[in-house]
């Protein structure tokens, strides 16, 4: 299978990467089949080369969620929602709905206790008087 995948090189800490189209058991910085485009993430600089990019896509090449990234931002391909994503937000909201629940019973426990104590303490008011 033909994957389209980013190819490392530059110096130490200052990398730069060439999307390439390779055979998907090869090394990363192995020899490529096709060189494709340049990506800089230091400078956020990309280059593609959209015709031969479409056309490996066309022969059913595979990219690399980061590569697929990088087509979308390029307008190559259309931009769609991952299911890792959608699993993400349900997962936040719930969250979100647990704590609002949490923290309506909170403070409907605290809202309970102060008329309680307002009770007691209206109540050891009145004996008091009554006892006088």
């Amino acid at each position: 299978m033909i994957k389209l995948r980013l190819k490392r090189f530059g110096k130490k800490r200052e990398a730069s990467f060439r999307l390439v189209a390779t055979n998907s058991t090869s090394r990363r910085d192995g020899r490529p089949l096709e060189e494709l485009g340049f990506y800089n993430p230091r400078t956020k600089e990309t280059r593609l080369n959209t015709e031969a990019i479409r056309a490996r896509l066309a022969q059913g090449a595979q990219p690399t969620d980061t590569v697929l990234t990088l087509l979308e931002r390029g307008g190559l391909v259309e931009k769609t929602v991952r299911p890792s994503v959608t699993a993400g937000q349900a997962k936040q909201a719930a969250a979100r709905e647990a704590a609002a629940k949490q923290a309506a019973r909170e403070a409907a426990e605290a809202k309970a206790a102060a008329e309680a104590k307002a009770a007691e303490e209206a109540a050891a008011a009145a004996e008091p008087a009554a006892e006088a």
